[in-house]
């Protein structure tokens, strides 16, 4: 599955995150799959890179309503921590409606296409 998301996938930024997804066959029984990632380079301390990937997490987990509601078919989603700065809960969580605020608009012009 992340082997797709890298290959196939596209990807909607809003800084300092980046969401790469790719649409999932309509059989499958999940209405979507998401994952988190930080990368080594950034943060090279472990503790780092798992209080960002718990930060992800949370603000998917609480915002996930603003992507489902708007999708029609399943997708696969990866979020990514893509930047050293250090920044709070508040602004991640902040981002990250931004940055399914852009995902809705792009999905929706997918399908009207």
């Amino acid at each position: 599955m992340i082997d797709l998301l890298f290959s196939d996938g596209r990807s909607v930024s809003k800084y300092p995150l980046r969401l790469i997804y790719i649409e999932l066959e309509k059989e499958n029984k999940s209405k979507l799959k998401f994952g988190a990632s930080v990368s080594k380079k950034y943060f090279k301390r472990a503790v780092d890179r798992n209080y960002y990937k718990r930060a992800l997490r949370e603000a998917f987990r609480l915002n996930k309503h603003l992507i489902q509601d708007a999708m029609e078919n399943s997708y696969a989603l990866m979020l990514f921590y893509q930047s050293s700065d250090n920044l709070p809960y508040k602004e991640i969580h902040q981002k990250t409606i931004q940055l399914f605020e852009k995902f809705r608009l792009k999905i929706g012009d997918e399908s009207n296409e």
